[in-house]
């Protein structure tokens, strides 16, 4: 493929209010190519692409489509220009079909009153035909997030669209299903489509199997550069990411756990639909792993114990006394804490301040006679935001402007608050950047090392690797093994977790 600029802008300038999100910055994607681009949360990616995408308009600066000016003024202007947006939020209608989903702007936009379903279903196949085996006609609400997110692409190509940008596609996927898709992202670039491939995985950007061309490192709202990918690694661009050296990803293991105490045993645990028969303990300052494929139970085995979902069986020891624990309340009363994988769905209150949301697990602790001691709630939360270092204009500040680290830190800081004796984490740094994911990591290796217990489910096998000090692997509801030590491996756990005999 010939080195043709597809998308080029220059010096893009915008503000929201007094705060300037982007400072010139220039940006270019050629036919052909994935070209990532990286920055931490805040750094002005999405801003850019929604930008590019017609969601925001530029306050200054310049757009060129194969070389010519270009004014993109919304979606439908976006749109007509060869340019689609693949969103880390999948956007689908659930209860109409995937043809209807692939073709809804193009049946909102036509003038017919009936709809030819003959053809809708058959212009379908042969979009898919060219990504995955997905029947046209199937509900989309009966569809993995994997095939969903195909359709999201499928929808795209619909549109005869030269410019793809896909924004973080993988943080709800496996390592396979990853896979797949960087294999679609390869079908595309070999038919000229220009991909901008957003991702806080620098990881993913270098391995085989993605292959990007070239990498964008934003910072602080500025333009830091581009470099070619075969020309890098990962440790010089995470340091014009965050712009200064971040050292090991992972803070070091303490070489011995034993002796510590159990504090949490759980034997024979089931549901009757998800997982059964699951057995584990969990040591005092231990960080324990729970790794697996996508779907395998990892998370409804936290639910359960936690109180989050019926078990059908099974017993739960916390310092070997025998504890019901019957609700979610329940599990917090106990001290043991459950985080969950999707911080804006389960885990806050978007619309309510930093202040309201730190402080809502412990309303008994700062509040006489049904009304809340204002003064007391302002050093809590004000102590919280300075110990995990929450970067915010104000207590006062909607949860919902935050960015999503430091929307994932003002989690933390909500169970922290109640002084947990053991944390389930499910996913604790998805869709955060690398300079959150180390204080995020330190923040845990810290509660670990004061005695607390730690329970973490993470897709991400490189975390699991570097701060976990054992790892139970799942494959189909059931517990396949568990390693230790030297034993964890990407290959050891990849094999457990596929129920591969080695």
């Amino acid at each position: 493929m010939p080195n043709v600029t597809i998308l080029e802008v220059n010096g893009i300038e915008k503000s929201f209010g007094p705060i300037k999100v982007l400072k010139g910055v220039n940006f270019s994607v050629r036919k052909g190519e994935v070209h990532a681009l990286v920055g931490e949360n805040g750094a002005g990616k999405s801003t850019l692409m929604n930008i590019i995408g017609g969601i925001h308009r530029a306050d200054s600066g310049e757009i060129f489509i194969e070389g010519k000016r270009v004014e993109i003024k919304n979606p439908l202007d976006a749109q007509k220009l060869g340019i689609a947006f693949v969103h880390q939020e999948i956007a689908l209608c659930h209860s109409v079909t995937v043809a209807e989903n692939i073709f809804m702007s193009a049946i909102n936009s036509s003038k017919n009153l009936v709809v030819n379903y003959k053809k809708l279903y058959k212009d379908a196949a042969d979009i898919l035909k060219q990504l995955a085996p997905i029947p046209p006609d199937k509900k989309v609400e009966e569809l993995s997030i994997p095939d969903q997110q195909i359709i999201e692409i499928a929808k795209a190509l619909s549109m005869n669209c030269n410019i793809i940008i896909f924004d973080e596609p993988t943080a709800s996927l496996s390592e396979n299903e990853s896979t797949v898709l960087f294999g679609i992202i390869s079908k595309l670039r070999k038919r000229g489509i220009g991909i901008i491939y957003i991702s806080h995985r620098i990881n993913e950007i270098f391995s085989q199997a993605h292959s990007s061309d070239r990498i964008s490192v934003l910072r602080d709202g500025c333009y830091i550069g581009t470099y070619n990918v075969s020309e890098s690694d990962q440790k010089m661009v995470i340091n014009k990411m965050v712009g200064r050296e971040i050292g090991s990803m992972y803070p070091p293991k303490k070489s011995n756990k034993e002796g510590l105490g159990t504090l949490l045993e759980v034997r024979n645990l089931s549901d009757g639909k998800r997982f059964k028969n699951i057995n584990f303990k969990l040591q005092q300052g231990e960080i324990l792993g729970i790794s697996g494929l996508v779907g395998a139970g990892r998370s409804e085995i936290a639910q359960a114990v936690c109180g989050l979902r019926d078990k059908q069986s099974g017993e739960v020891f916390y310092k070997g006394k025998n504890i019901n624990i019957k609700s979610s309340w329940d599990s917090v009363k106990k001290g043991i804490l459950y985080l969950p994988e999707d911080r804006k769905v389960d885990g806050l209150f978007l619309l309510l301040s930093i202040k309201q949301n730190i402080s809502v697990m412990v309303l008994d602790n700062i509040s006489k006679m049904g009304f809340v001691k204002k003064k007391t709630e302002i050093e809590c939360t004000q102590r919280m935001v300075d110990a995990l270092k929450i970067i915010c204009r104000s207590i006062n500040q909607n949860v919902s402007s935050l960015s999503g680290g430091n929307q994932q830190k003002i989690l933390f800081a909500k169970l922290l608050n109640v002084k947990p004796n053991i944390m389930f984490i499910d996913e604790p740094t998805r869709g955060i950047d690398v300079g959150a994911k180390s204080e995020i990591h330190k923040l845990l290796r810290n509660l670990a090392d004061e005695g607390v217990g730690i329970i973490m489910i993470s897709s991400e096998l490189p975390e699991v690797i570097g701060m976990c000090d054992r790892v139970l692997v799942i494959h189909e509801g059931n517990l396949s093994g568990e390693v230790t030590g030297s034993e964890i491996s990407e290959t050891r756990i990849i094999h457990l977790a596929s129920d591969i005999k080695e």
